[in-house]
């Protein structure tokens, strides 16, 4: 019995020893953030903060999101698999729709919380919440100890929300902007409620830029005429970076810099066309402007100080750390994301995705994308739905059956804009990708969830 309770105790402590030794982990996500809205992608808005991480670590080029819209991008980037199979096809309306993130998902959170890791979301989910006539889980039943979130955007805009939820309890009318009160609730989480003995997993999604916006007048004023609409977008950004530079003050007082990895990106393109660096389209379209944006990450003496061309994306999240980290990936599950890790730690011929980034969002058109190398494929699908603009579940078998017509194919090197399609003079590599597009597909949809099923 002796034994036992001295066997079980090494175990414990080693265990805490093992938990203690890992990194904190700290993802930073834009809610619509062009491609060429901060200022290290030559963006016109000032993120002193966000270029520091940038110029202190990895910044890829070629990063993209999950999807062009939000609930997606969110679901992939949590689970490091392409959104339908999470269950995410669109952006999710609660009140209208059984869809959420499916508890049979093993998160990021989750996989941190089994290596012994505090765990908190603060700011946007949009991956399902319960409403008066619908169960669904919350963000503790995806592995979050602690959560301050809103279902969808703050509203009634950035300015003075009252729609924030702490740990399933509405916390009522808030004083001040979104992004610096997410941020004083982790900077509290940080402070009073996280097991300090413990490493720390901080998902901190901000709602910033995405509309109804609103920022300071004397932000704003920087960019431009108070009324101006670009310019309090602007604005938002600015905001949003003040207040990261706020939250990374607190990291360096918590732990040192070099004990914790920070990720930034956005959840898809923005929805100005302007800001999305002259690549076509904006939000909501597969084209490279309404998926491709900012990714940095930063982890002092670990990752590399580096500009990456290599394409990547919030899909190889979840394996990325799992491989900086050196702790096992989900077992029995398919990734889509590959560990980019070779590349941010200097080896980049090591580098090998498994499988070309891959996009499907049922009201763009094009509806479908690849990504392979320098190489674009799109195409348009081979069936009609409803005009509406919000995802209707009664879709998903046309959706799940449906084909793909109208391909495109684009070299993305000599070509960012896609305005030149490639596809008759490649026909080997055309024939190539498409098959690569279409086998994708059909794994994908085999796994997506029949929410048209559910009562």
């Amino acid at each position: 019995m002796h034994t036992l309770t001295f066997l079980c105790t090494v175990a414990l402590l080693t265990t805490s020893a093992f938990a203690g030794d890992r990194p904190n982990v700290v993802v930073l996500l834009a809610d619509d953030l062009g491609y060429k809205d901060i200022g290290c992608y030559g963006g016109p808005v000032k993120t002193p903060a966000l270029d520091q991480l940038a110029a202190t670590g990895t910044r890829f080029t070629d990063f993209y999101s999950g999807c062009a819209v939000c609930s997606p991008s969110r679901a992939v980037l949590l689970t490091g698999r392409q959104h339908i199979r999470a269950g995410v096809y669109s952006w999710i309306h609660d009140a209208s729709q059984n869809s959420h993130l499916l508890l049979r998902e093993v998160t990021l959170a989750e996989v941190l919380k089994g290596q012994g890791y505090a765990t908190a979301h603060v700011g946007k989910w949009h991956l399902g919440l319960p409403t008066g006539n619908r169960k669904k889980p919350v963000p503790s039943d995806h592995g979050f100890d602690y959560w301050f979130a809103t279902w969808n955007n703050a509203g009634p805009s950035h300015r003075n929300p009252n729609n924030f939820i702490r740990n399933g309890k509405p916390v009522g009318p808030m004083k001040g902007y979104a992004c610096q009160l997410v941020v004083d609730e982790a900077i509290t989480w940080l402070d009073q409620h996280r097991d300090k003995d413990k490493p720390f997993f901080l998902n901190v999604w901000f709602h910033e830029p995405h509309a109804p916006i609103a920022a300071p007048d004397n932000i704003v004023k920087q960019y431009g005429q108070l009324k101006d609409r670009a310019a309090i977008y602007s604005g938002t950004i600015d905001n949003t970076d003040r207040a990261i530079k706020r939250l990374l003050t607190k990291l360096k007082q918590v732990d040192k810099p070099d004990n914790t990895l920070i990720i930034y990106a956005s959840d898809n393109g923005s929805y100005r066309e302007d800001r999305t660096g002259n690549l076509r389209s904006r939000k909501g379209q597969n084209w490279e402007g309404g998926i491709r944006v900012p990714g940095i990450f930063h982890w002092p003496g670990k990752i590399k100080t580096n500009v990456a061309s290599e394409p990547a994306g919030i899909v190889d999240i979840l394996p990325t750390v799992c491989g900086l980290l050196d702790i096992d990936k989900p077992k029995n599950i398919h990734l889509d994301g590959s560990d980019l890790s070779p590349i941010l730690t200097g080896k980049p011929d090591a580098f090998k995705r498994h499988q070309p980034l891959f996009w499907h969002l049922q009201k763009s058109r094009p509806i479908v994308a690849i990504r392979s190398g320098n190489y674009s494929l799109i195409a348009d699908p081979d069936y009609e739905l409803s005009t509406s603009n919000m995802f209707k579940e009664a879709w998903i078998p046309t959706i799940k059956k449906g084909g793909y017509t109208n391909y495109r194919l684009y070299d993305l090197s000599k070509d960012p804009g896609q305005s030149n399609n490639i596809a008759a003079q490649n026909p080997q590599l055309f024939a190539k990708l498409k098959k690569q597009l279409l086998d994708i597909n059909t794994s994908v949809m085999a796994d997506g969830a029949d929410w048209h099923l559910k009562k």
